[in-house]
């Protein structure tokens, strides 16, 4: 009886309407992730122990603790702080991008770190400022060798947004969670969201391995 797909059928929009709220978090959170995870990067590689401190403790407290917490923390307790109610849409961004820049953040560093130092001396030696030899010589490197990293940090993402139907966000978990409870029928529910959490990871897969033939055609 909790295999009978039939009586789940007439929900499947219900659930799909899910995905547009899912990749809404995750693209604004990977986007907030790349950004900032970019400016930590560069706060680890300056030669300023404060700076360094600042990024490396950062990095150290968001991927050291459980991002739910992180999520729960914004959502539940900051408003106790602030007295503003966060929105549960907004908290999930936060949560997500915070987190995400921490990781990013690494990605990016290794990445810049192994490009050939080669670069950054010619540079210096045509008298290039540290910001535009940074951005126009050695980022647009250090992407190329890091995509693959970084899609995989996307594709994390992209799962990992299931925890936001913990404070009712409407994504595909909570709508399947909510067919299922209407329906007295979880495993159906449950199943058809995970193969579009498949899916959509699949193609972002595949997504992945297309601008990475590109960017090394490209060389």
């Amino acid at each position: 009886m909790g295999m009978d797909f039939s009586q789940i059928v007439p929900s499947i929009p219900f659930i799909l309407n899910g995905i547009w709220v899912t990749l809404q978090i995750v693209v604004i959170s990977i986007l907030l992730g790349l950004v900032l995870g970019t400016l930590l990067a560069l706060l680890k590689i300056a030669r300023n122990r404060f700076y360094n401190f600042i990024a490396d403790a950062y990095t150290s407290v968001f991927r050291g603790t459980p991002l739910i917490l992180q999520l729960f923390i914004i959502f539940y307790a900051v408003p106790e702080i602030t007295g503003y109610n966060i929105p549960a849409y907004l908290a999930a961004v936060l949560a997500f991008g915070l987190n995400s820049s921490a990781y990013v953040s690494e990605i990016i560093r290794a990445g810049i770190q192994a490009v050939d130092k080669g670069q950054r001396e010619a540079a210096e030696a045509l008298g290039i400022p540290y910001r535009n030899m940074m951005v126009k010589i050695i980022l647009p490197q250090a992407m190329k060798n890091i995509l693959p990293a970084l899609v995989n940090e996307f594709i994390n993402l992209t799962k990992e947004s299931a925890i936001v139907t913990t404070v009712g966000v409407m994504d595909i978990m909570r709508r399947a969670y909510i067919v299922g409870a209407d329906t007295f029928s979880f495993l159906p529910a449950l199943l058809v969201a995970g193969a579009i959490y498949y899916v959509i990871v699949l193609v972002l897969s595949l997504l992945g391995k297309r601008l990475e033939r590109r960017l090394k055609q490209s060389d």
